[in-house]
């Protein structure tokens, strides 16, 4: 399952990217606001730092705009995937934007159903919201499992894209579960390495090789 990092803070990317085993960014409009910055620059700066897909979100809602949007945010570099919402307007703007050979992330999928038709629209990417489906009591991960028996049934090549993921379980839930990405946010992502049974006996063991007075170099 490959890791995508949910910010648009340059900052945090830095230190995530450091890691080697971070393969693109996601954005949205929310995360944009946060980062005070210009849409553009900041898409632009993230494109610089990785080779990886950046999902940039349009702004609009109406079919025409959403089109036009999506071409200008393609033409900022060459990684980046335009996201679009699951409206109908979204999926006849992501089969446009899919025959001129741009990729697209359909995002705010809660059903099955919608997953089905931005396949069917020619999604590169499709991003159900785990976290928000478990605030209203329902299963979150029920969705990526289905989605993932519906997309391997019917041969689609749309990936499944985790999202709205809230803790470290939701990763390795997420894993199990067949999806094909997880956008993590730094902070779930830092925490994927900790575990105090780690902690204690790399202590241990730093304590006991002291006491030999010996170096490796």
């Amino acid at each position: 399952m490959k890791i995508f990092i949910d910010t648009a803070e340059t900052d945090e990317l830095k230190a995530a990217f450091a890691t080697g085993l971070v393969d693109g960014v996601t954005t949205n409009p929310s995360l944009i606001a946060k980062s005070g910055r210009d849409f553009k620059e900041v898409i632009a700066a993230i494109c610089d730092m990785t080779d990886g897909p950046v999902s940039a979100e349009v702004a609009s809602t109406d079919y025409e705009t959403m089109v036009k949007e999506g071409k200008v945010l393609a033409d900022i570099a060459r990684n980046v995937v335009v996201k679009l919402p699951l409206t109908w307007d979204g999926l006849k703007t992501c089969q446009d934007l899919t025959e001129e050979g741009i990729r697209t992330n359909v995002t705010l999928c809660f059903t099955a159903n919608q997953a089905w038709l931005a396949a069917k629209a020619g999604a590169t990417y499709i991003s159900p919201f785990i976290g928000r489906l478990d605030d209203l009591g329902q299963d979150g991960m029920e969705l990526i499992a289905e989605i993932r028996a519906l997309y391997d049934m019917h041969d689609y090549e749309t990936e499944v894209l985790a999202a709205s993921i809230r803790g470290v379980s939701h990763v390795k839930d997420a894993a199990l579960m067949g999806a094909d990405v997880a956008t993590i946010p730094p902070k779930v992502f830092n925490a994927l390495l900790g575990h105090p049974l780690t902690d204690k006996g790399l202590a241990a063991f730093e304590k006991d090789w002291a006491s030999t007075g010996q170096s490796i170099l």
